[in-house]
């Protein structure tokens, strides 16, 4: 017999489903926490909770007996991933049991400001009448701008299109044929569709490269009157820029259903014109509460009653022994995927991987689910890892292919990426030094031998003296600290092309960057971050 504590309120078909679950029994303890929340979890085999427990690394060491975490919702932050993996749990999530309600409520916060809603109701509460004091704007011919093409992105983009409305949408890893099919015209990049929108709304996860998308520059950017709306992360607008903008007239009207801190009691934006606010109620409906409760205890009974793992967030689907056996590879296949999400421009349409020598020979399927994990670590709204990556890679429309050839070139092993982006390609190869060292040993035409980890600037240039000594004297004088230096040629012969990669012992200033990417000869600069050596994520552990 199996036990289950549920560890915050849930809805009550999920607390039916464990009733009538066989060889179940489980009790229902909210309000754990410290020394009562650790000891309750080792006298249980699985667990269900929302974001109200936090699941602490002190909450679960030394835990012998719990063997499932799964929370009823997308976010697992309130639990201690890497210690639930060292201690053989596994931490399972609902993704899309709220999808339906978040965009429903991106979609009414839209709604709201368009029409005034807000206002005009509290006029009549106030006793006045004061229909021409609220006139709207229909939401048919307007362009949305929507940031973000995953699951509940998506639905806000077909709700729009219902509604008759022109859809701008960016995701790098959503294919042009996909959007096409879906009636959404993709752009490059954010600031190609800021000009054009008559509303924006963002839908991916907070990231160094997403927050503060949109502050006080992009928004001088877009057209007067445009109506902004952020139901996902709190942070991906800059909230005092907002406020700016609302003074200055820019901006129409701005929807919050998040915020930078949470819970969030006072605001710059609070009681504005032209503002709606809610406290975070994107998947605060009785269908959401009742999807992810029923969703997360199936996922629970059928792990502890047959060993199924379905939307596992820190554990692969595979035996220790041939994780063990490939944990090298899979960091080197990882660390390319993470490399090319940064080097590449342009929507990805489809990505290649090549195996070469004694690699070719082993679990390939793995590696290229460790190199799509890599590829979309920092770019999706629910977290993934190598048993959901390149699932969420194909329901994206991009395509992925793989070849092997047992055969050794330079190295005994060498993996290959390739990503096709807009008629452009870009790629990156690796392999592995003794048993845990990965190695850069391609990066487009050119062929290098640079550390995989870090804080990397790769900088093309042509192959003139002078160039290499300019970037470390560059970095000498900004105090930043040069660890190791390769360099490449595109061919034998000097004169040509080369790229230079430093990896450096800090992440340099943006005018170091800006001083490095102005020198004579230089012709990009991009700064990549890897993680540090032997730095690897919850499933590889």
């Amino acid at each position: 017999m199996s036990k289950v504590i549920v560890l915050d309120n849930i809805a009550r078909e999920g607390l039916d489903m464990l009733e009538a679950a066989e060889g179940i029994e489980y009790e229902v303890r909210t309000g754990l926490k410290g020394d009562d929340l650790r000891q309750a979890l080792t006298e249980y085999d699985g667990a269900v909770c929302r974001s109200g427990v936090k699941i602490t690394a002190e909450a679960l060491e030394g835990n012998r007996r719990l063997k499932a975490i799964v929370r009823a919702g997308v976010g697992t932050d309130n639990i201690d991933k890497p210690m639930a993996t060292r201690q053989g749990i596994v931490v399972m999530n609902t993704p899309a049991g709220n999808t339906l309600s978040t965009a429903e409520h991106a979609f009414a916060l839209m709604l709201a400001l368009s029409r005034n809603i807000a206002p005009a109701y509290q006029s009549l509460v106030e006793g006045r009448w004061d229909k021409k004091a609220y006139m709207g704007t229909q939401l048919a011919d307007k362009t949305l701008g929507v940031v973000g093409l995953g699951r509940i992105g998506k639905e806000v983009a077909k709700r729009a299109l219902a509604f008759e409305m022109r859809v701008l949408g960016y995701d790098p890893f959503l294919s042009a044929e996909a959007a096409e099919k879906m009636g959404i015209e993709l752009v490059e990049n954010v600031r190609d569709m800021l000009p054009r929108v008559d509303y924006l709304t963002v839908h991916t996860p907070l990231t160094p490269e997403t927050k503060n998308l949109i502050g006080a520059e992009e928004i001088d950017m877009m057209k007067p009157g445009v109506r902004l709306v952020n139901a996902a992360r709190g942070g991906i607008y800059d909230e005092g820029a907002l406020a700016e903008g609302l003074k200055s007239g820019k901006l129409g009207g701005v929807a919050l259903d998040v915020y930078a801190s949470e819970p969030c009691k006072e605001s710059p934006l609070y009681g504005m014109p032209n503002v709606v606010c809610t406290p975070h109620l994107g998947a605060s409906t009785g269908e959401a509460q009742t999807n992810v409760a029923v969703e997360a205890v199936q996922l629970l009974v059928n792990f502890l009653t047959t060993g199924e793992i379905r939307h596992a967030v820190n554990v692969a689907a595979v035996d220790p022994k041939t994780l063990a056996a490939l944990r090298g590879h899979l960091d080197v296949a990882y660390r390319l995927g993470r490399l090319l999400a940064q080097w590449h421009e342009g929507t990805i349409e489809s990505c290649s991987l090549s195996y070469l020598g004694e690699v070719a020979d082993k679990d390939t399927r793995l590696l290229t689910s460790a190199f799509c994990a890599g590829l979309l670590e920092k770019a999706m709204e629910e977290e993934v890892n190598i048993i959901n990556a390149e699932v969420l890679l194909r329901e994206n429309g991009i395509r992925i292919s793989e070849e092997t050839q047992s055969t050794a070139g330079i190295f005994s092993s060498a993996i290959t990426a390739e990503l096709a982006c807009e008629g452009q390609t870009f790629t990156a190869g690796g392999t592995l030094f003794g048993n845990n060292m990965p190695r850069l040993t391609r990066l487009g035409d050119f062929w290098l031998e640079a550390y995989l980890d870090g804080n990397m600037l790769v900088f093309t240039h042509e192959d003139i003296p002078g160039i290499i000594g300019g970037v470390g004297t560059i970095f000498g004088s900004h105090g930043t600290n040069i660890a190791q230096m390769s360099v490449g040629r595109s061919s034998e012969e000097p004169g040509g092309g080369a790229v230079g990669v430093l990896n450096l012992d800090s992440l340099p200033s943006q005018e170091a960057i800006d001083e490095v990417a102005d020198y004579q000869g230089i012709h990009s600069v991009k700064v990549i971050q890897l993680p540090g050596v032997g730095e690897t994520p919850p499933w590889l552990q």
